[in-house]
């Protein structure tokens, strides 16, 4: 039973560190961190991302245009796209750990302490890819606060709110975090048994080989 629980508690961990890393890689391209009112004209919507901005008109469409300049982008946009970057990267690396640390695979089966230890290493990049995520998007919405609520513009200028692309990205930093968590307790809750039906087998005549050859010989 023990060896149950510990399967499906990989597998939820996998689906969730994957679900996550999807998309937080959504949430880095998605033009929807800041949303953008006029009241002048309800019909144009301005929306914001880390790699460009869009205006939607209900008769136009979407039309986007890129940042000019990576150094001309404010520090919270400019140290998004790194972690963002780099969170991709953990997740990704934390999937191939872990998916090589799986009771599922009898790859490696015996060496259960090597497994052990790579589903820990994947639960620690899942941290860290999910703190990753969380900290852009955390900084970005402070911002779009502190600048909504600023007494020193007029109030005739329109103010940045949040996007949706935030609220995804909160929901794959936690769902990442989360993953973490389970492949972690699933490493130091008890181990998987070996296959024994195998791996006896493979003893038993292994054993039996020599016997057969000593049995052999004094016979003749």
């Amino acid at each position: 039973m023990a060896f149950v629980f510990r399967t499906v508690a990989q597998l939820a961990a996998m689906s969730l560190s994957l679900l996550g890393w999807v998309l937080a890689c959504l949430t880095n391209y998605l033009p929807y961190w800041k949303n953008l009112n006029l009241d002048l004209n309800e019909m144009e919507t301005w929306t914001q991302g880390l790699w460009q901005v869009c205006v939607v008109q209900e008769e136009v469409g979407m039309q986007c245009k890129d940042f000019d300049s990576f150094l001309a982008l404010p520090v919270e946009l400019r140290v998004s796209r790194i972690l963002m970057f780099l969170s991709h990267g953990l997740g990704l690396l934390g999937l191939l750990v872990s998916g090589s640390g799986l009771d599922c695979l009898r790859v490696g089966e015996r060496q259960r302490k090597c497994k052990k230890w790579l589903l820990i290493l994947g639960g620690v990049l899942f941290w860290t890819a999910g703190v990753g995520v969380l900290v852009p998007v955390s900084w970005v919405a402070h911002v779009t606060v502190q600048e909504f609520w600023d007494e020193t513009l007029p109030e005739v200028v329109p103010r940045w709110e949040f996007g949706e692309a935030l609220f995804l990205g909160w929901f794959a930093g936690f769902s990442l975090l989360l993953g973490g968590c389970l492949v972690t307790w699933a490493a130091c809750c008890s181990q998987a048994p070996l296959a024994a039906g195998r791996y006896a087998a493979a003893e038993t005549q292994y054993l039996r080989h020599p016997l057969e050859m000593k049995n052999t010989r004094l016979t003749v």
